[in-house]
């Protein structure tokens, strides 16, 4: 299993951006999957999950309506698109096979190295 996270950077509140993961070593289009995010020094902590399909996902409600979760089983990718971007959403972004709502369940799963996103001015 490999997870690849990428797109995070240094961006100013009110922005935006678009967080890749690509997968491979397990069947992607079968596996739900989620974006977790973790403050250094922090517990894991859940963003957004969505199913196999596609059809349905759901997100924290701190970022629910500025964050949208979406996924390409073609290419094997998961992605996050981030706007309204505030400084509480600064945090190393991390994706994980598997539908968790939990950190502490999101703690034991396999990440990869994860992508770090900044917010301020």
């Amino acid at each position: 299993v490999q997870l690849v996270e990428s797109g995070g950077d240094h961006v100013q509140p009110g922005g935006s951006l678009r967080l890749s993961c690509a997968a491979s070593g397990f069947t992607f289009s079968t596996s739900p999957m989620t974006w977790a995010r973790q403050v250094p020094g922090k517990e894991f902590e859940w963003v957004c999950s969505i199913f196999s399909g596609g059809g349905s996902s759901a997100c924290e409600d701190s970022v629910e309506g500025r964050f949208t979760i979406s996924r390409d089983n073609m290419k094997n990718m998961l992605y996050l698109q981030m706007t309204s971007l505030s400084v509480e959403d600064t945090a190393v972004y991390y994706c994980v096979r598997g539908y968790y709502t939990d950190g502490t369940e999101i703690t034991s799963r396999f990440k990869g190295p994860g992508t770090r996103v900044t917010v301020s001015s």
